[in-house]
């Protein structure tokens, strides 16, 4: 049996040269293939760090606009004052604004520390409005004083205003003789305010209020 004929040299070039080639396109389909998942590693790696800061900007946002909410609660009430203090413990009133409603003809009343409310800021004022009013004399403890509050605190050591509608519940009781006597009752939000508003949002609860008494 005679044995296959040998390869000429050329022919063993030309296959070794095909092989070397081979090879060749293997090696760039994986270089051209690791720089792929390189770059959709860098890619993934890149949106979960836009998606993780999206999400931590959005929680700060919001611890922010909580922090900036302020909500004002009776801690003591007795007759002649109501001691008020923010709903969420970690803010701190710094000072803060009464505004009345014109009627009353009283100048606003600061404080600075002790958030508080007191009857003698008002009392004759109020009294006398009633009068030109034509509002009963004595009252059961629903009746409603709108003030606007404007507060300074902190949270999260930074410094934060809020402007806000409340309503002062009060009673006046007593006769002719001996005087009546106005004993407070609590505080309760109405609304948000802005400074320039106001004023005029007292004023125009306080016309509804009295507009509303027989």
């Amino acid at each position: 049996m005679n044995d296959p004929a040998p390869q000429s040299k050329e022919s063993q070039a030309a296959e070794a040269a095909a092989i070397r080639r081979r090879w060749i396109s293997l090696g760039e389909g994986v270089a051209v293939l690791a720089v792929l998942i390189s770059a959709l590693t860098l890619y993934l790696n890149w949106a979960d760090r836009r998606e993780e800061r999206t999400e931590k900007a959005a929680e700060s946002s919001k611890a922010s606009a909580r922090a900036a909410s302020l909500v004002l609660r009776a801690t003591s009430v007795k007759d002649d004052r109501i001691a008020i203090a923010p709903g969420d413990s970690a803010q701190i009133i710094q000072s803060q604004t009464i505004l009345f409603p014109t009627p009353l003809g009283l100048a606003p009343v600061d404080t600075s520390g002790d958030a508080r409310i007191e009857a003698d800021w008002f009392d004759g004022a109020l009294k006398k409005a009633r009068d030109r009013a034509k509002l009963p004399d004595e009252s059961v403890g629903d009746d409603k004083l709108p003030v606007a509050i404007t507060t300074r605190f902190t949270a999260g050591g930074e410094m934060h205003e809020s402007v806000a509608l409340y309503d002062i519940g009060y009673g006046i009781a007593g006769g002719w003789i001996a005087g009546h006597s106005l004993s407070l009752r609590g505080l309760s939000r109405v609304e948000t305010l802005s400074r320039s508003t106001a004023q005029s949002a007292i004023d125009g609860r306080w016309a509804r209020l009295v507009a509303k008494r027989p």
